[in-house]
């Protein structure tokens, strides 16, 4: 037994050394035609990264030359099956540039998106790359509304949308929870939840945002100078009527009802307050008027 594997694993290193020595044959050799064809061997047998390198070598040397379109072609797709999607983006989009009247044209403009889409980051990072992966799809599908793809770019943008609809949820939840009774915070908290209700209309967080938009703005006014107090639980009752009108049956209701109620008492306190002030300013101006006009 021990025999045989011993005899398998010579074998395959000898051939993996001739298929080695074959393929640095192929490097060294002056013939353009040569390497051509090599790179389009290993290609068709889905050894991407070997044909990849041929077609870099030789490419440079093909222009003018009929074999040039598809070589540039397949080149691209070696940088794509061997996750280089920067690459790919790159060489897909010069293809479909250089050869704009090629049959392979539209899929080469499908496939620089589609690299972008493959190259997306993780949702907790900067979405530059998500959202020139949509803008891409979405431009492909505008100039080629009939697609083969149509179906596919459109799940794809659905998906990459979702990605930056969760880094907007965890950036609007991480204001809040970072400091929740520091006012800049707070106030970024608000504006990230209302950008994100507007940007997500139809987000399953959405139930949620109303929630923490209403403790946000409540707790706002609770920290801030008492000139400003009024119109910040002012607003935080009308983000509370928004979230009964939008979630009636929401579990946040409670919650969020004694906030509304203390809100509306504390309109309620400070109106008072200014009617009370306003009108101790008038009867001292009427006061005062009154001393200014009597005969001396």
């Amino acid at each position: 037994m021990k025999l045989k594997n011993l005899v398998l694993i010579l074998s395959v290193a000898i051939i993996g050394l001739s298929s080695c020595g074959k393929f640095e044959k192929f490097r060294k050799s002056a013939s353009v035609p040569t390497k051509y064809k090599a790179a389009v061997d290993y290609y068709k047998k889905k050894d991407f990264a070997k044909a990849g390198i041929l077609f870099d070598e030789i490419l440079p040397l093909l222009k003018g030359d009929s074999t040039q379109e598809l070589a540039t072609f397949y080149q691209a797709y070696c940088d794509f099956n061997t996750g280089n999607y920067t690459l790919a983006n790159s060489h897909f989009k010069k293809f479909a540039e250089v050869f704009s009247r090629s049959e392979y044209a539209e899929e080469a403009i499908y496939m620089s998106a589609f690299a972008l889409y493959k190259d997306s980051p993780n949702f907790n990072l900067d979405q530059t790359g998500t959202l020139s992966a949509i803008n891409e799809i979405q431009s492909y599908l505008n100039n080629y509304p009939d697609t083969k793809f149509k179906e596919e770019c459109s799940n794809i943008i659905r998906e990459l949308r979702k990605k930056l609809e969760r880094k907007a949820y965890e950036k609007a939840r991480l204001y809040y929870k970072t400091s929740p009774f520091n006012i800049a915070t707070l106030k970024s908290s608000v504006i990230e939840i209302t950008n994100f209700q507007r940007d997500f209309p139809d987000s399953d967080y959405n139930e949620e945002m109303a929630y923490l938009k209403v403790l946000s703005q409540f707790e706002l006014a609770n920290s801030t100078i008492e000139m400003k107090q009024k119109e910040r639980y002012t607003d935080a009752s009308k983000f509370y009527l928004e979230l009964v009108d939008k979630y009636p049956n929401s579990n946040y209701l409670k919650l969020a009802e004694k906030m509304y109620t203390k809100s509306i008492e504390e309109v309620a306190r400070i109106t008072k307050l200014e009617d009370e002030y306003k009108a101790a300013v008038e009867k001292e101006k009427a006061k005062t008027s009154k001393l200014a006009t009597s005969p001396q």
